[in-house]
């Protein structure tokens, strides 16, 4: 089951507070901000989440899979999502259990019960970001 943007809104007007007007609004907005950003070819950092960004592919040499003829695919530019850490773990930690050892996953089981740290550091304005600077002190800051 996929989330539409009318689940969104539904979600916001539910959780939040917001008329439907009002997070359907919201939502619009959001998503534009991103899209905008993105045309003009600037990353969108959401802390707690993850990264956009758009990224340069040159043209390249492919093959028709039904032919195995080679062909040009040409350049081009492709957009990008990067999850944090943070929303990496939140997902494994819950799902994880539901993989069996050939990758199926038994939808039967329950969802572990856990609070999604992505979401408060989101909330919280919080970076996960990891620096490293340069020596070997563990101390990265």
């Amino acid at each position: 089951m996929s989330m539409t943007k009318a689940d969104i809104v539904e979600r916001i007007y539910k959780e939040a507070g917001f008329s439907k007007k009002e997070a359907a609004e919201l939502v619009d907005l959001v998503f534009k901000v991103i899209k905008d950003t993105l045309a003009k070819g600037e990353k969108v950092k959401i802390s707690g989440f993850g990264n956009f960004s758009i990224r340069d592919k040159a043209t390249r040499i492919g093959r028709n899979p039904q032919t195995g003829t080679a062909m040009n695919i040409s350049a081009r530019r492709v957009l990008t999502f990067k999850p944090s850490q943070i929303l990496k773990e939140d997902i494994t930690e819950r799902y994880s259990h539901r993989l069996d050892e050939n990758g199926k996953e038994n939808t039967a089981l329950p969802i572990k019960e856990a609070k999604p740290r992505a979401l408060s550091s989101f909330l919280n304005n919080e970076d996960d970001t990891v620096y490293d600077d340069g020596d070997d002190d563990d101390n990265d800051e």
